[in-house]
């Protein structure tokens, strides 16, 4: 969402004819959507108030009411240890991996690794899936969650990714957000995303600020440390 919008006298444009973006958050172990909403970030929640979403999908033999297999986030983990196999944690670890990959020989689901285009796929009793597949039901619910809470059709989403991402990884994102109904307007990295969001949010506290000191003496050098919840 724009920072500024700026239009003639008469002509702004109604609520609902505003574009509206999202950044996103998929993480290893927990995902999360926000916006901007008063000039702040805001982490939007689903119906129950939950605005952390565990990164966990659970396969069923069963379709929902949308014709899905797929059951995401807390419901989904409440049965990791009831049925392990058909519920996939961490799948973030094999994003843009290939079937030879040691990450891959040492995940705790079952691995079908020899299909043709070297993708490695995780077997449920709902089919083989791959990690794009799985990351795009996370990512899906993320997108109704916000078209939900701010009452019309995203443009995009900015999505955060991990530093050390190759272009395998960042392009399998890229198309785990594309299958999930969402235009990716940039990947960003993590730290990266900490350090804008810092910069955006901090104010000096006039305290700090010596009299008569120029605005480049009280420059302040800011080191991000990006402490990862399910990659630490």
């Amino acid at each position: 969402m724009a920072l500024l919008q700026i239009s003639e006298p008469g002509q702004s444009t109604a609520p609902h004819q505003h574009r509206l973006a999202v950044g996103i958050d998929l993480g290893t172990t927990n995902s999360l959507v926000a916006t901007v909403r008063s000039g702040s970030a805001a982490v939007l929640a689903d119906e129950a108030g939950n605005s952390i979403l565990p990164s966990v999908v659970r396969y069923t033999s069963d379709m929902d009411q949308s014709g899905s297999h797929a059951v995401v986030g807390a419901s989904a983990l409440a049965e990791a240890v009831a049925d392990p196999m058909n519920t996939i944690t961490s799948v973030k670890r094999l994003m843009g991996k290939g079937a030879d990959d040691p990450v891959v020989a040492d995940y705790p689901n079952e691995i079908q690794s020899d299909s043709a285009d070297k993708l490695p796929r995780i077997r449920t009793v709902a089919g083989d899936v791959t990690p794009i597949e799985v990351s795009a039901q996370i990512l899906k619910v993320l997108r109704e969650r916000a078209e939900a809470s701010l009452g019309g059709e995203l443009v995009g989403a900015v999505v955060t990714v991990p530093a050390y991402f190759d272009d395998a990884e960042r392009q399998a994102t890229k198309d785990a957000a594309q299958l999930a109904g969402l235009h990716v307007l940039r990947l960003l990295n993590e730290p990266t995303a900490a350090a804008i969001a810092y910069g955006l949010d901090h104010k000096l506290a006039e305290a700090d600020i010596e009299p008569g000191a120029t605005e480049e003496s009280n420059e302040r050098l800011v080191a991000i440390y990006d402490l990862g919840g399910g990659t630490f």
